[in-house]
């Protein structure tokens, strides 16, 4: 009823590379493995020299590496940084044998175009900002707000509204959305055990729960007898689009099966909140969960799942996890962490469970300066990047888009109202968007164009891009400050 996956279709790098700017000067310039970084503004500052040394770091660079034809100099010398101007004229001359762009040609030009210019204004509204996505294919765009509401717009339309939705039995907030594989049906949760899916695809505009269109809840407490006794935090489709997975604030992870319409899984998972949950491939045997314990792990349906058990546990954190993106290949996963900082996993490297070491709450209190250089006696994880602030809520990351920089950078929202984007073999900040003037919760990086836009309890949704066109840029007029609240998620 809510699934059937379709047929993705290819995109042409070509197409998008073509109206890129070709001048070789302002191609490095926006080169992130140049020595120099940019803010929002377009002021650098200096990199140092703080490699990644791991596998990670080896498919990075190849994922955006230059035909060996076009970085050739010298017999036998090689650069890696190589112009736009030189890729577009050596795609002409068919250098590759290939007449277009191999994948890692289109990255090695494509990545870097950061989206740091802007931003432009999408939407305002007078409620939080608590989720921002792009569909997979980068057509659509969904936000939710705390106040209820859910909107859909259409990308390739100018950002028209495509579907105003009105969320059922919200509960403080709306805590998580996701789209259906096919786009057909968004899904969204709040703090109960319901979660309720909305079809994307109808002719409605607006659709207010039970009166417009039918909102079907989805129960997950076929479990408990005690009714509406805790929250979902995440919510994800997997890749076919039968299954959800769920993390919730009784320290469990819940899969319900959407064709047999019912629960089918429940695994106390965590000793706290789980506040994060994905699928770590496409085949869906794997899950990655993070909790307030301060631990990642990783599940395995085919094995251990029975039992309670996890495949493995990844420690590394000083404090709870905010929220976990999969680099989608069943190995990598990259976590942001109260403790301040993102952290970059590799599953192979899995261990037991550890203690805290002292309480705080990150939701009113600041980070405790002296913790801020503390490290897990026994970090397993593979690179930590730090530099934003993870406060209050339950700040996202994640890794950019595979088929235009072939996620060769870390992006992440941030208490203090800015966007970091690091890169992930250096660890370095190479931009930081400021506009906002209230926490980006989450943000999101269009899966084929130098697009980002992000979300904020400012009310604010704003794109930013590569270029600036005529449009005018967003002005700069006095922002709202919404009422804070001591108890946020």
């Amino acid at each position: 009823m809510y699934f059937g996956v379709t047929e993705g279709t290819g995109i042409d790098m070509g197409q998008y590379i073509g109206r890129l700017d070709t001048d070789s000067e302002e191609a490095e310039f926006y080169d992130a493995s140049s020595a120099m970084n940019l803010d929002s503004d377009g002021q650098m500052h200096k990199k140092s020299s703080n490699g990644l040394d791991h596998e990670i770091a080896h498919e990075t660079k190849l994922r955006s590496k230059p035909n060996e034809h076009l970085s050739r100099v010298l017999p036998g010398k090689r650069e890696f940084s190589v112009s736009t101007m030189k890729m577009l004229a050596g795609r002409e001359a068919n250098y590759s044998r290939r007449g277009r762009f191999t994948s890692a040609d289109s990255c090695h030009v494509v990545s870097r175009y950061l989206p740091i210019k802007g931003p432009r204004l999408v939407d305002r509204m007078r409620s939080r900002a608590y989720v921002s996505q792009f569909s997979t294919d980068g057509s659509l765009f969904v936000s939710g707000f705390q106040d209820s509401y859910i909107r859909i717009y259409n990308v390739n339309k100018g950002w028209k509204v495509r579907k105003n939705v009105v969320a059922k039995s919200l509960r403080w907030t709306i805590t998580d959305t996701s789209l259906s594989p096919d786009q057909q049906y968004l899904v969204y949760s709040s703090i109960s055990p319901l979660v309720h899916i909305v079809n994307v695809g109808s002719a409605a505009k607006e659709s207010l729960a039970n009166e417009t269109e039918i909102h079907d809840g989805l129960d997950f407490s076929a479990h408990s007898d005690g009714g509406y006794s805790f929250g979902i935090f995440s919510v994800k489709f997997s890749t076919d689009g039968c299954e959800l997975v769920a993390g919730s604030n009784d320290d469990a992870i819940y899969v319900y099966d959407l064709e047999a319409h019912k629960l089918s899984m429940r695994i106390l998972a965590h000793t706290s909140d789980v506040n994060t949950v994905c699928f770590a491939d496409e085949s869906g045997h794997l899950i990655f969960s993070g909790s307030d314990d301060n631990l990642c792990k990783v599940w395995d349906r085919r094995c251990f799942v029975a039992n309670g058990k996890p495949a493995g546990v990844l420690m590394g954190h000083l404090e709870g996890i905010t929220f976990i993106d999969s680099r989608g290949d069943g190995r990598y996963f990259i976590s942001n962490g109260k403790d301040q900082c993102i952290k970059l996993w590799d599953i192979r490297n899995m261990s037991s469970n550890v203690t805290r070491s002292y309480e705080w709450d990150y939701r009113w209190m600041d980070y405790p300066p002296q913790a801020r250089n503390l490290r897990h006696p026994y970090d397993q994880s593979v690179s930590t990047y730090k530099g934003h602030s993870v406060l209050c809520t339950l700040i996202r990351c994640y890794f950019s888009p595979e088929v235009s920089t072939g996620q060769k950078y870390i992006y992440t929202g941030s208490n203090d109202g800015s966007v970091y984007i690091y890169d992930l073999v250096s660890g370095e900040t190479v931009a930081k968007l400021d506009h906002h003037s209230s926490t980006v919760r989450d943000c999101s990086w269009h899966p084929s164009c130098p697009t980002l836009v992000s979300s904020s309890w400012d009310g604010d949704i704003v794109k930013w891009e590569f270029s600036e066109s005529e449009e005018a840029l967003l002005p700069l007029i006095e922002k709202r400050v919404l009422r804070r609240h001591l108890f946020e998620f």
